[in-house]
């Protein structure tokens, strides 16, 4: 039986949920990773809201419409639902200042490492900060989740092995922990929460 929802976990999308293969512009070439779901059912079931957090620079750059991230969206979430994993809330950002699609074409501080999507989220929900994580595959979800106040944690899914491998020395801030998926993620912060 779930739990009173007390704490949050926020997630980047691509590379910590699914593959990141570049910019998806439809649901054909979107699929999680075969343990994701149970990933995030384990939030679920031990009072976590589960938020996704993700830059979507290809509405921006022209590559996606909204129309074809919600499509895609969908897909993702009834892939999860199939496992009886829910996510409570996506949050995206669509900007980015050199892409050519107006008015998303700015400097926005929903646009991760900045924090507005956290702020969105802070609106509606209400959580313990000290007891709630970002997990990702890059460096800006470690500054995003430093910067909210949040535990990160890097996997090194997707990008993360070669943000980990080759960038580390240039980072001014460091991930909490480093794990290998989503999955070592919730089984790690559940273990943790006992």
């Amino acid at each position: 039986m779930a739990k009173n929802k007390t704490k949050a976990i926020f997630l980047d999308r691509d590379g910590t949920i699914n593959q990141d293969s570049g910019f998806i512009s439809n649901p054909e070439d979107f699929d999680i990773y075969p343990y994701s779901a149970q990933a995030i059912k384990l939030f679920n079931d031990n009072g976590f809201y589960v938020f996704i957090v993700t830059n979507q620079s290809g509405i921006a750059r022209g590559l996606l419409t909204f129309k074809d991230l919600e499509l895609i969206h969908h897909k993702m979430l009834s892939q999860l639902a199939a496992q009886s994993a829910v996510i409570d809330n996506i949050f995206i950002s669509p900007y980015y200042r050199e892409g050519h699609v107006v008015p998303y074409n700015i400097f926005h501080r929903d646009r991760k490492p900045g924090i507005g999507l956290f702020y969105q989220a802070l609106k509606t929900y209400s959580f313990d900060l000290k007891e709630s994580y970002m997990i990702g595959d890059r460096y800006t979800d470690i500054i995003f989740g430093r910067e909210a106040g949040l535990k990160t944690i890097l996997v090194t899914s997707g990008e993360g092995e070669k943000e980990f491998l080759t960038n580390r020395q240039n980072w001014q801030r460091s991930p909490h922990y480093v794990v290998t998926d989503l999955l070592t993620a919730a089984e790690f912060i559940v273990a943790k929460d006992v």
